[in-house]
């Protein structure tokens, strides 16, 4: 610690960022010339057809990786997404690692800064991991050779990966493809960034809190939450090893809700489970995803609020949108109020930071950047018991909020007794919550917002680090949950009603609205989440399908940016 520790943070800092721009300098001629007819052929075709291509030969892999190359630096210049650059590297891997006969042959793939690629750090923003090459690619990466992928760039993100943000020290800000002055997402932010602004078509994520939702939800691409154990987890470096709780997941993302499932599809398709332990062997089920596709009337259920946040105008709309869609379609739609989002979201917090924070805390050096969410809930947990027992007394009793009083009140460090009581607690609402959509529900699926508000701007997260519970919700409950961009902010359509009293909300809505502002806003995705039970990624993915053809008939689907 001191100087020299805050010296050498710097020095690596500059050293990273350096070797990301002598790299990006260096890259031949063919990355940097204009975008040609034929790669923006290459640009705009699924992936199955690119596929198709290489296994007859048509469309080399190398034509694939440059033309996704040169939008992937595009995309950099834009919003400061990439960490690694990886391009020489894939070059040789597509000609003498790579599986070319494989169901994602010649596929460039995005990679989260946190997934292990030979040769290369896993840095997860931290100075203090930088200079550290692996020797080998980890179980996730060799299971995409196999597959064909070609990894070609990993994507930034905040350093604790507890943040709808995606900044640190090591890389800099990453920014919204359709507004510089609002975080992509987080913690999966930099993936988020790069896939809707064109410069790769499919990605992998980890998500604990929402990482790859509030991303797809912020930065208008499509995103799959996969429960445990379905998608390989294996090969990682993480802010918060041996947190085990609220498992970290890692699952796709993509550019298409076509590429998503064909994707998703190839992946479990390759077995999984025989590169890395923590896969289930569950073969990908498509009479389940025919079913879901092809069932005529399906039950959805509309989970309007979170009872702690409600939903701002924007994403209200959007859900409505999507709502009446499927009505439109013949489908059974109806309000349904679950068992009490506010206990996931109390009991899954805790058990999150149940060590106090000191793990993510124990990688920080001298001076080194902190999220500014992930920094406001280490004041909270740092505060002395007796001040903040004080403090939540008065916020319950004199400010008469229950909501954000009942969040502070055992925000500490839990002993091994604690710990369980909580973790028993979390299996008892979770029994609760299976009942209650088994006997009282009986829903297919259930849509709900994302989040309580749009992408947030820079730094918001200080006021808006409890406004997670849309997606937390359904960590906790280990469900499989996708994101379906539908629409973008209006000005007009999406302002606060005259109303409104910011008064009178909770103090965690009060962190959320204060940063809303359809008018900032406008331009910015919004999108829905669509929810099924744990392990029903075929059912999940299969129903985004259904709302998003529901879209096409009734109003229009998402608009993606269009690729320069």
């Amino acid at each position: 610690m001191g100087i020299s520790d805050y010296l050498q943070h710097k020095r690596d800092c500059q050293r990273k960022q350096a070797e990301r721009a002598s790299k990006i300098a260096a890259l031949p001629k063919p990355y940097l010339d204009p975008i040609s007819p034929q790669e923006r052929r290459i640009l705009g075709s699924p992936i199955q057809e690119l596929v198709q291509d290489v296994h007859k030969q048509i469309t080399s892999p190398i034509d694939i990786l440059r033309a996704y190359g040169k939008v992937a630096i595009k995309a950099q210049e834009k919003t400061n997404c990439v960490t690694e650059i990886l391009f020489p590297e894939a070059e040789e891997w597509a000609k003498n690692e790579v599986n070319l006969k494989g169901p994602l042959a010649g596929i460039p793939v995005s990679l989260k800064d946190s997934i292990q690629v030979k040769g290369f750090d896993i840095s997860v923003g931290f100075s203090c991991n930088t200079g550290k090459p692996y020797a080998e690619d980890g179980p996730m990466v060799r299971l995409l050779k196999d597959a064909g992928a070609v990894p070609f760039v990993k994507t930034n993100l905040p350093t604790t990966l507890l943040s709808f943000e995606s900044t640190n020290d090591v890389w800099g800000r990453c920014t919204n493809p359709h507004n510089d002055k609002y975080s992509p997402g987080g913690s999966t932010g930099g993936e988020s960034a790069l896939l809707a602004f064109g410069g790769s078509r499919i990605g992998i994520g980890s998500d604990v809190a929402g990482s790859v939702r509030a991303p797809a939800h912020f930065s208008g691409c499509y995103s799959l939450r996969c429960s445990v154990g379905r998608w390989p987890k294996m090969g990682m470096n993480t802010s918060m090893p041996g947190q085990e709780a609220i498992p970290s997941v890692f699952s796709p993302m993509a550019r298409t809700l076509n590429d998503l499932t064909y994707f998703t599809r190839s992946i479990v398709g390759m077995k999984p489970w025989t590169y890395d332990y923590t896969v289930h062997p569950l073969a990908w089920r498509p009479e389940i995803e025919t079913e879901y596709k092809e069932r005529k009337k399906l039950r959805v259920g509309v989970m309007r609020t979170d009872g702690v946040v409600d939903p701002a105008p924007a994403c209200a709309r959007a859900l409505d949108q999507v709502a009446s869609a499927l009505a439109a379609e013949g489908h059974e739609v109806f309000d349904v109020t679950p068992p009490s989002p506010y206990e996931a979201l109390v009991i899954a917090s805790q058990l999150l930071l149940s060590d106090g924070g000191r793990t993510f805390m124990s990688f920080f050096r001298t001076g080194e950047w902190n999220d500014p969410g992930a920094a406001q809930m280490m004041f909270y947990m740092e505060l002395p018991r007796p001040v903040k027992y004080l403090y939540y007394l008065w916020v319950k009793y004199v400010k008469g909020d229950s909501i954000w009083a009942g969040l502070l009140r055992d925000w500490h460090p839990k002993t091994a007794y604690e710990y369980w009581q909580l973790a028993g607690r979390r299996e008892a609402y979770k029994d609760k919550f299976y009942n209650w959509w088994s006997n009282e529900a009986k829903m297919d699926f259930m849509i709900t917002p994302p989040n309580a508000t749009p992408a947030v701007p820079h730094d918001g997260m200080h006021d808006a680090v409890s406004s997670c519970g849309y997606t937390f919700l359904f960590n906790l409950l280990d469900y499989s949950s996708g994101i379906v961009p539908v629409t973008h902010v209006d000005a007009t359509l999406d302002q606060l009603p005259a109303t409104f009293d910011f008064n009178k909300l909770n103090g965690v809505a009060k962190g959320a609205y204060k940063l809303y502002d359809a008018t900032e806003m406008a331009g910015l995705p919004v999108a829905v989440q669509v929810v099924g039970r744990r392990l029903e990624e075929e059912k999940v993915l299969a129903v985004m399908e259904r709302v998003e053809d529901a879209l096409d008939k009734h109003g229009g689907r998402y608009q993606l940016l269009e690729v320069d």
